[in-house]
């Protein structure tokens, strides 16, 4: 009779230890006290809160479930091993290993939460891309990052909010900003900010040169409401309205509702197209600005890029958190923890899940080891 590759005591040692990073026994209570509130018949009367809070038993309730789906695989692996056993029957044997097999494999998905330990891990992602060196073919670069973005969030399920975009000068984008909207989206988009370079075959040089390009991206945590802790005097912002326009499609608006914020003291410029009004517009403007001071803010204060994400001032070599080649090989390559993958085009498709889990694992041991 074949053994098993999977030890069950194992895998309910995994289980133990799920409980306690999900906290099972305080979201547990949690949920009962949401779902009491839900009952409410004067619940949805403040409709942000509301939708806060469902938000909130959604997810718990995903948890709980996943955690016992998984008990309920291991409880069933042990049960058939035992008749197995009885029974000398190998098709049971069979049948345990691949409950153990799934549950395995469920383990390692849920263990990435727990190297979600940010303050806002959590939260929607506002991300902003920009073009850096490298002219026409830079900004093509930068339209290709935002495309693979879009992939990537489309793949996860994930809202994707097309905020402001400004066309290049022949090609591609020169920025864009967008929000990403689904649970735990700035925690895994953290991993991407930062500068990315491409290196291929120029599709604008007529003698075929190879070619470097670079793109930031920036990645914050998206605010519902404008942070309290953020006073933000609006006798210092610079307010403009414009006719929205660019690589937009039929996500931009082309009324002149647009609305560009400029905090003058920090220089920082969110705008928003999209919207239907110019109200809509600047409201969701404020909610960016709020999220990009804040950023500003922490960094300043704690003096490190990683306290929640930083700026990067230099977008060019020597300054790349990754490097995407296509010429003379093909390899998508990330400098800080070292992955890399030699499917360029699935990376630039969206599948860029192995990255984040890579970087997560290599944040979560340079925390250790400082």
């Amino acid at each position: 009779m074949s053994e098993l590759t999977l030890d069950p005591l194992k895998l309910r040692k995994r289980l133990d230890e799920a409980s306690l990073y999900l906290r099972i026994e305080e979201i547990v209570d949690r949920r009962t006290e949401l779902e009491d509130l839900v009952a409410q018949p004067n619940f949805w009367d403040d409709i942000e809160l509301a939708k806060k809070l469902s938000r909130e038993l959604a997810e718990i309730t995903e948890d709980i479930q996943l955690f016992h789906g998984l008990a309920a695989n291991i409880d069933d692996a042990e049960t058939l091993l035992e008749l197995s056993q009885e029974e000398g029957d190998q098709a049971t044997i069979e049948e345990a290993g691949i409950l153990l097999t799934e549950a395995d494999k469920a383990f390692d998905d849920l263990e990435l939460r727990s190297l979600f330990t940010g303050e806002h891990d959590e939260s929607d992602a506002v991300c902003y891309i920009q073009s850096g060196e490298g002219g026409t073919e830079a900004q093509d670069w930068a339209e290709m990052l935002l495309r693979m973005y879009q992939r990537w969030a489309d793949q996860r399920g994930f809202s994707f909010e097309l905020t402001s975009v400004s066309e290049g000068t022949e090609a591609g984008i020169s920025s864009a900003e967008f929000i990403v909207s689904g649970r735990r989206a700035y925690g895994m988009l953290q991993s991407e900010h930062g500068v990315h370079r491409l290196v291929r075959i120029s599709p604008f040089n007529k003698q075929a040169n190879r070619h470097t390009s670079f793109a930031s991206m920036h990645v914050v945590p998206f605010f519902e409401e404008v942070s309290d802790e953020i006073d933000i005097d609006e006798t210092e912002l610079r307010i403009d309205t414009f006719r929205s326009s660019g690589a937009g499609g039929q996500h931009v608006n082309v009324t002149d509702s647009a609305v560009r914020i400029t905090h003058i003291p920090s220089g920082v410029v969110v705008s928003c197209q999209n919207e239907r009004s110019q109200h809509q517009n600047k409201d969701r403007c404020m909610q960016m600005l709020s999220a990009r001071l804040l950023d500003l803010e922490r960094k300043q204060r704690e003096e490190e890029i990683a306290s929640i994400s930083g700026e990067n001032k230099n977008v060019g070599f020597g300054s790349q958190i990754r490097s995407y080649v296509m010429q003379p090989y093909q390899m998508v390559k990330d400098v800080r923890s070292n992955h890399e993958i030699g499917a360029v085009e699935s990376v630039l498709n969206g599948e860029i899940d192995p990255f984040i889990e890579a970087y997560l694992r290599w944040s979560r041991s340079e925390s250790t080891n400082t």
